[in-house]
């Protein structure tokens, strides 16, 4: 995001007489003048501004140095991405010529971006567009230090780029002018992984401090009580945002890592509908983050459900923090994780060559070495032309016979035709090798013995275990813990409480009334983006439903 950038028709649209008086039943006049400070960066979540007469630069500020990234003229307004996300400044926005603007509040904003279509494309594509400017231009905004080797670092950097924020990583293990950063603010050693900003500098950062700090936490919140929470920011529980939300429910979505899900660290996406040339997970889940917003959803991250009771006739959520969410109905779309690896080794290595995601920031810690992938399905096939295109050879690690059993053609057909990837069939990961942290070789277990493949990095895409614990005691759970709904359950599932409810579960619904489970963490769900995507949404109409007999009974 640079200077000359406002010559971006999307990201710095210029507003018509008619935009104008749109936005004057919604706006109050403010005079400014040289000098004034509109928003500085880590300011919370500031309004949006009309530039009426006068001019404004938006700076950033860097290590006592400032740069000039864009200038608004009249005509042109002020903001970006954290308008819709609530979250605070990465940006200082000062009068350079007096003149006057026109605010308006982020609720009024919201309100219209969803009532005015024509004009809330306009206001909601130049806000994208200018967060993807951020990011590639102005990295300094949030500046994470840690060791490439720090699991914690990992976190962090993973977390900033899956929540699409703007942040810079220094490693003072490979560059020197680190250490005078660290000196400047005070920090040690000891205090790593930090988390520098304008207004903060996070020590030994978590990502839940993050998380507060930059404002996406329940600690936000203005209320504790919803029509609909939903447990999960994957493809299925994002869709249920959307539709819960845009159709008049007062909707929260709670995530535990970042939005996305599994789908959100995908490095490609190519048998979605609507998407013929691809789209990486995290461009997918992003825009669908942002939509649920667009609608009212209340979206937060990180945020981790302990456990759920029935109280008082609310579903009350106690999370990991000690904070309790009510609401009047759940949906439960938490999804899976992937299984560890069963070798001792396992654990000393993860975060330090061994991962469960190939995103950008993985992919820049291999460098172009060896890499081994394991697992022989789509995630475990992306993950592997990703890699390889990227300049690293791949080996591919499956204990079946032939990747078409549980991986797409089209990906099967990429794999095998690409001269940087070898397939392994019938082999299994028996073993890690490697020094200081850093992974060098596995040792894989064939039929006719045991093979030493050279390493920079292991890809673990194996199984999946799903996210129930939260769910224990409280809904039917299968042989492997994902939740029973609908027409899996059983008598003896449901229980008393349906006999004298006198009426069937709901599509989705769980062994508890009003509570639904959508996604990877359901029993028999089909785990492709498309079927989660469907099961999130439709499970809104029986959300609907559920609270429509819920007002009866208490109307009654």
């Amino acid at each position: 995001m640079q200077a000359a950038a406002p010559d971006d028709p999307v990201a710095f649209p210029l507003l018509t007489a008619d935009d104008l008086a749109t936005l004057e039943a919604v706006g109050a006049h403010r005079t400014i003048h040289t000098g004034d400070e509109l928003f500085r960066a880590g300011d919370p979540t500031p309004d949006f501004y009309v530039v009426l007469s006068g001019v404004v630069e938006i700076v950033i500020e860097s290590d006592g140095h400032e740069r000039l990234l864009a200038r608004h003229v009249p005509g042109r307004f002020i903001g970006e991405l954290n308008l819709i996300t609530g979250l605070r400044a990465f940006v200082t926005a000062r009068v350079v010529e007096s003149g006057e603007v026109m605010v308006v509040k982020r609720d009024a904003l919201r309100h219209l971006i969803a009532t005015n279509t024509r004009l809330g494309d306009v206001i909601l594509a130049s806000l994208l567009a200018r967060r993807a400017l951020l990011v590639s231009g102005a990295s300094e905004a949030v500046r994470v230090v840690g060791s490439r080797y720090s699991p914690d670092a990992l976190r962090l950097r993973e977390f900033l780029a899956r929540t699409r924020i703007p942040h810079q990583y220094l490693d003072p293990d490979a560059d020197p002018a680190v250490e005078e950063i660290l000196h400047a603010f005070g920090v040690g050693t000891a205090d790593l992984p930090v988390v520098i900003t304008v207004g903060a500098v996070l020590r030994r950062a978590t990502v839940g401090e993050l998380g507060e700090f930059l404002g996406l936490t329940v600690a936000n919140l203005p209320t504790r009580t919803f029509d609909l929470v939903i447990v999960g920011g994957g493809p299925a529980g994002l869709a249920a945002a959307v539709y819960g939300a845009s159709e008049g429910l007062n909707t929260l979505g709670v995530e535990m890592i970042a939005p996305g899900g599994q789908a959100g660290s995908s490095s490609r996406i190519e048998n979605y509908l609507g998407f013929p040339t691809g789209i990486s997970g995290g461009d997918l889940t992003q825009r669908a983050f942002v939509q649920a917003e667009k609608f009212g959803a209340q979206m937060t991250a990180p945020c981790t459900v302990a456990s759920l009771r029935d109280e008082d006739g609310y579903l009350r959520l106690h999370l990991s923090d000690g904070t309790v969410i009510a609401a009047r109905a759940v949906i439960a779309a938490s999804g899976a994780r992937y299984r560890r690896l069963a070798i001792p080794e396992l654990e000393r290595f993860e975060g330090r060559g061994v991962f469960y995601a190939a995103t950008e920031d993985e992919a820049r810690q291999c460098a172009g070495s060896p890499v081994v992938v394991v697992g022989g399905g789509n995630s475990a096939g992306q993950a592997a032309m990703y890699l390889a295109d990227r300049g690293s050879p791949v080996n591919v690690v499956i204990r079946g016979d032939d990747l078409r059993k549980s991986m797409s053609r089209y990906l099967v057909d990429r794999i095998v035709e690409h001269p940087a990837i070898t397939v392994h069939t019938g082999a299994q990961v028996v073993g890690l090798q490697g020094e200081d942290g850093t992974l060098r070789a596995v040792r894989v277990q064939r039929p006719g013995g045991e093979q030493e493949l050279a390493c920079g990095a292991l890809f673990s895409f194996i199984g999946a275990e799903p996210n129930s614990d939260w769910l224990s005691g409280c809904v039917a759970l299968d042989g492997h813990r994902f939740v029973l709904t609908d027409l899996e359950l059983d008598g003896n599932a449901r229980g008393e409480r349906w006999r004298t409810l006198g009426r069937q579960p709901l599509p989705f619904e769980t062994s508890h009334p009003g509570l639904f489970a959508v996604g990877d963490v359901r029993s028999g769900s089909t785990k492709r983006v498309a079927a989660a995507v469907g099961e999130g949404s439709a499970a809104v109409r029986s959300v609907h439903q559920y609270l429509a007999f819920r007002a009866g009974a208490i109307t009654t």
